[in-house]
Parts: structure tokens; C-alpha cells; sequence
């Protein structure tokens, strides 16, 4: 479960390399975010010549968590 100000790990190849989350979005009173849903995140650490710099604010959408999923 992520919630504002956790600060994560990317996994793609977009340049960042930790990013903190600011926003879930889905509702004002959205309290946390899973697995599939889309967040706004800022870069706080990012590789050199990268796409992405740091401070940058971009939507991202959750793929991974430590949190296991339970399947219906």
C-alpha cells in the first residue's frame, strides 16, 4: 500500500531511479494505492543524461509492491 510522501523505486528505463509519491488519484479521499493504480510522483534521485530530471512531476502507475494482492 502506498501512501503520500512513500518514496519508491522505478522500474523502467525512463532515467529516474527514486521517486516520492504526492498524489493518488481516483477521489479526494483516496487514502492509499495498490497495485495498478495511477499516482503523481516527483524525481528526487535520477542517472545522468536521463530523460527525466530531478523535480520533475509525472504520473506514474504502481506495477510492484512488498504488500502481497489477494485474488478473489
Amino acid at each position: 500500500m502506498i501512501i503520500p510522501e512513500s518514496n519508491l523505486e522505478v522500474a523502467d528505463n525512463s532515467g529516474a531511479r527514486r521517486v516520492q509519491c504526492i498524489r493518488i488519484l481516483g477521489g479526494s479521499k483516496r487514502r492509499w494505492a495498490t497495485v495498478g493504480d495511477v499516482i503523481i510522483v516527483s524525481v528526487k534521485e535520477a542517472i545522468p543524461r536521463g530523460r527525466v530530471k530531478k523535480g520533475d512531476v509525472h504520473r506514474a502507475v504502481i506495477v510492484r509492491t512488498a504488500k502481497e494482492i489477494r485474488r478473489p
